[in-house]
Order: C-alpha cells, then structure tokens, then sequence
C-alpha cells in the first residue's frame, strides 16, 4: 500500500476498491524476468509480475489544497490497494498546500508533481496572471472537469446560530452593514474571493460606492487565516459570521472543536468553488532514477505513470461517498452530505463562478486594503464656520465625515493629523497637531479623535492652501515608509487667500522637482462647498499623481471618501 503525505481525520470514510479501473489500465514496461499479463486484449509486459507482488511501484504525487487533500488521501488508499491487487502498482502521495502557494510555484515553472486539485479554478486564472506579471509564459496544464465543489455559506458558533438567523441571513444586510462579517483574506481565500463576487452580484448597479464601501469594511481587519477567523467569531461577545465554504466549516466540525460552527446559507443566493483535476506536464522522473536508465524505460515509465495518473482522476470522480464524507457536493453541485453543521441538501447556486471578474475584484481589494502611511491636512480657516444647504455649519458636517472615515481604516492604517489656515503657526500656515502613527495604537486614536471634536474651536483665518501643500508633501517624503502607500489627504473648502506665500506655479514647479517614482507620494484633495477651486487642485493633483474630488454639497464628503480610497489605480485620471 502507498505511503501518503498527510492522515485523514479520526472519521475515516470507508474505502471502495476500484478494481474494474485499474484492470483497464495498460501498462508498458520491460523487466528482466519477461513475465507478461493479458491487459485490455493484448499481452503487456510488467515491472513485476502480478503473483511476485509490488517490487517496484509508480509514484504520483498530487498536490491538493488542505481543504481536500484529507478527502484525496483517503481515495488514493483505496486506489493504492486496488494497484497492488491488479499488478500495477501504483504509490499515490497527497500533498497538501495552500493553493496561493502551489499557484506562485507553478507560476515560476518549479512545481515537480503529476496533477494539482486547487481550491477553485479561479486558481488557474491567478497562476496565469501571476506568471504573465513575471514576464513568463503562461505554465502548461491540462484542467479536467471538477472533481468535487463546495457552496460558499456563512459560518457561525453554534451558540449563536440563533441569534445571527432572527433576521435572513443575505448578503443584503452584509452590505447594509447588519450583518457583522469577517473575512478571510481573499488573495489566500478563493472561498473569501468567491464570497465578494457574490457580495457584488447583490450591491446596487446604480451605486459603486456601495460595494466599494462594503469592502472596505470587511477589510478593516483580515483574519491571518480561515482558522483564526473561526477562532475569532467563537471569541468575540457580539454575534459575527465567517464568510466561508462548507467544505471550510466541515473540515473545522470533523475535527471535534469545543463547540461547532453552523453554516447559514444566503437566503438571496450564493455561489460554489469548484475543484478542478489539474494535469501538469509531469515530473522529471528522478525518484525512479530515470536519469541512469534507457530512454526506452524512461519513456515507458511516463507513458504508465500517464496511464494510472488518469485511472486516478476517474476514481476520485467515482467517489462521491467517500468526498461526501469530508463535506463536499458533487462536481456539478448535486449530492447530499452527512456533516454536523451542514445542511443535507445542497443549496442552489445564483451566480456564475466568473474568473475574470474575480480577478477584477481582486485587484479592487488590493487597492482598498493597501496598509496606508496618511497625513490628514484639514482646512480650518473662518468659512468653515459658513452654514450648508441643511443648516449645519461647513465644519460640522466635516467632523461628521471625519468620524465616519476614522471608522472605516483599520488599524493598519498609519495617520497623522494637521491643521491650517493663514498665519496658523506664527508665520506658518499650518500646524501639526499629531504625528503620522498607527491606529492600532488606542491613544494616538483617542488623541485623533480629540482633535476632531475640538475642530470648531480651532476655526480663523483665511485659506493658505498652497504652502500648505508643500510642507505637507515634504513631511511625508522625509519619513517614507516603502512598505506602506504614503500620501498627503486635504480637505478644503475654498481656494488659496495666502497673499504672502507661493503662487500656484511655484508651488507646481517644488513639487516636480520633489517627485521621486521610487518614492511617491500622491496628494488626494477634496473639495467640498461652493467656493473651491476645483482646477488648482487638479493640476496639484496631476504633478503629484494623486486625485482631486469634489462634493458639490458638504453633505456628499462621506461617499468621496470612499471614492478617493477605492480609486487609487486610476489616479490622476479618475471619473
């Protein structure tokens, strides 16, 4: 029997020998003892004679994703026994490896194994990807149909199960914010990427923003795994789901926790993960010592290694009972399964698997939680105090917004705050009132969030927005960090009334010979109020390769945040 890589949990699912498959296999090899067996209705020569037993034996390795390499494992026993009956005698190895990484391997061209079974195909389009970035050539494989699929669900600790369903569970209310969500990372988490396409599928056509928003979210603080994520709703007092698989929650509830997770399906639809049997070109042969052999035995040996490595795939997809065991759905998404926590029926899927548009959101996701380096310059001269349309003052709606976006940035997210107006700071126009710090840390956030309320009193002045600029620039660029997107964010709501300091050339001109590619730092203005000047900003924005916005009513300065956070990739030229 074939040694394998990994152990299957304490449920061991039965095994079904799969005799009538391997009978028909047909294998070509030369041995010194000549001994030939009648195979498929011609005599075919063996390694070893079926009644002398496995002497030799064929190794295929297979490199599967941890959700299903247990499943697989258990599957290659029974096939392994099954070879050593018939003669042919295979020794099937199941590694498992985060599909992120097997995906960057094959990418790079170094992946020494027969087949991979990823985590969803949308892996396929990844590794492409990955590889063209790298300038290589997209890698040769061969996917077959899938072997087993998986619905995306939300998870939750049985204790709470109620509590989550005394409303629909929907996607709906994730995106309206009812619903608290974690999310695993997506770029390690097809069933998290999987997940944020469906969430798209259910936001608003009319509104971008709002899925924009969503995710941001969902990505103030990312799980460093599905594990911790489940670990995290168990411990957290408020009642929080897992966006997940149930292939995710079935591997966690076999795996006999303290208390189980419950897999809640969408009531508005969801989506299923597809694992695919990926043929790669195949190994060098160097655990046979093919490279002291003829070529006739090389070319024999990979011609039977091709031979069991489909025998393989066809009875993994013959074992539906046993994939069922460990909590998978059929390849095309029927079947039943017998797990805690899960429900019997297989739900119906609403949407498409769309590789593309996961590959899209996914570039989306990379850019609303790049870890930011920010310093937040806010216009604090005497205009702020000008009431808006509804009533309020500039400067109320404004600590308003303010309160909403420190909401929105995680603790990642490093900040700093500054103030300015004309003659601020003695004959400068600005004043530092906080360093650029993380939030994680609870005082600099406290001190952040004094600030903001202290606002109005800290209103005068006129507007000295273009020494501002500078300076600001400046101070970002002296201490960049380049593991993080450092950048300036003004708030204004006028123009530049600096009548002694530098006139927009000039300031145009500085800020060009500071620009550094290696170093960029990009300046993210936004304008609220009637009295902006929306064309100096965009011209600041330009030589900076930042953005410039504008919210035609104080009101609207929320839904720009978001913009400015969710557009970096097309600045300076965003819509």
């Amino acid at each position: 029997m074939g040694r394998h890589s990994i152990k299957a949990p304490a449920k061991k699912p039965g095994r079904a020998l799969i005799l009538s498959i391997i009978a028909a296999v047909a294998v070509v090899g030369i041995v010194a003892s000549g001994v030939f067996l009648w195979v498929g209705g011609y005599f075919s020569p063996l390694f070893a004679a079926a009644d002398a037993g496995c002497a030799e034996s064929e190794r295929l390795v297979i490199v599967a994703d941890p959700s299903i390499a247990p499943a697989l494992d258990s599957i290659a026993e029974g096939f392994d026994a099954a070879s050593a009956e018939s003669g042919s005698c295979a020794t099937t190895a199941v590694t498992a490896q985060d599909s992120a990484d097997t995906a960057a391997i094959l990418a790079t061209g170094g992946l020494e194994a027969d087949a991979w079974v990823p985590e969803s195909s949308v892996w396929l389009d990844r590794t492409a990807a990955t590889a063209a970035s790298l300038g290589q050539s997209a890698p040769e494989f061969e996917a077959g149909e899938p072997v087993a699929t998986t619905p995306v669900v939300f998870a939750a600790p049985a204790t709470k199960a109620t509590e989550i369903a005394s409303e629909p569970v929907a996607w709906s209310r994730v995106l309206g914010g009812t619903l608290p969500t974690v999310l695993p990372d997506p770029e390690a988490s097809a069933a998290s990427l999987a997940g944020l396409l469906a969430l798209r599928g259910h936001s608003s056509p009319d509104d971008p923003r709002q899925f924009a928003g969503a995710m941001i979210e969902l990505g103030k603080s990312i799980p460093a795994s599905t594990s911790a994520a489940f670990g995290s709703v168990a411990a957290a007092r408020q009642a929080a789901v897992v966006l997940t698989s149930e292939a995710q929650v079935a591997a966690y509830n076999l795996d006999a926790p303290a208390e189980t997770l419950v897999a809640a399906y969408p009531a508005d639809g969801t989506v299923l993960i597809d694992y695919p049997f990926v043929r790669l070109p195949g190994r060098s042969g160097a655990d046979r010592g093919a490279a002291d052999a003829s070529a006739d035995v090389v070319e024999s040996s990979a011609s039977n290694r091709a031979e069991l490595l489909r025998a393989f795939e066809a009875a993994v997809h013959d074992a539906a009972a046993t994939l069922s065991e460990y909590g998978f759905r059929a390849g095309d998404g029927t079947g039943t399964v017998d797990v805690a926590g899960l429900s019997a029926e297989a739900p119906a899927a609403t949407a498409a698997l769309d590789g593309a548009a996961q590959l899209e959101i996914l570039r989306a996701w990379g850019v609303l939680t790049l870890r930011s380096r920010m310093l937040a310059v806010i216009d604090v001269s005497g205009s702020m105090e000008e009431p808006a349309e509804n009533g309020l003052r500039r400067i109320d709606i404004f600590q308003q917004a303010a309160v909403g976006a420190m909401q929105k940035f995680s603790g990642e997210v490093e900040l700093g705050v500054w103030v300015f107006s004309t003659a601020r700071n003695g004959d400068l126009d600005y004043e530092d009132l906080s360093p650029i710090a993380p939030l994680a840390d609870a005082a600099h956030t406290q001190e952040i969030a004094g600030i903001i309320q202290s606002l109005p009193a800290r209103l005068g002045g006129a507007t000295g927005l273009y020494d501002t600029t500078l300076a600001a620039v400046q101070r970002v660029r002296e201490s960049f960090d380049p593991d993080k997107v450092n950048s300036v964010l003004l708030i204004t709501d006028g123009k530049n009334e600096d009548e002694n300091g530098i006139d927009l050339d000039t300031l145009l001109a500085e800020l060009a010979k500071l620009d550094d590619p290696s170093k960029p730092v990009p300046v993210i203005m936004i304008g609220f109020g009637p009295d902006t000047d929306l064309a100096a900003m965009q011209r600041i924005a330009e030589v900076t390769k930042g953005a410039a916005y504008s919210a035609s009513k104080p009101e609207d300065l929320s839904t720009v945040l978001v913009d400015a956070l969710s557009q970096r990739t097309c600045r300076p030229n965003c819509g």
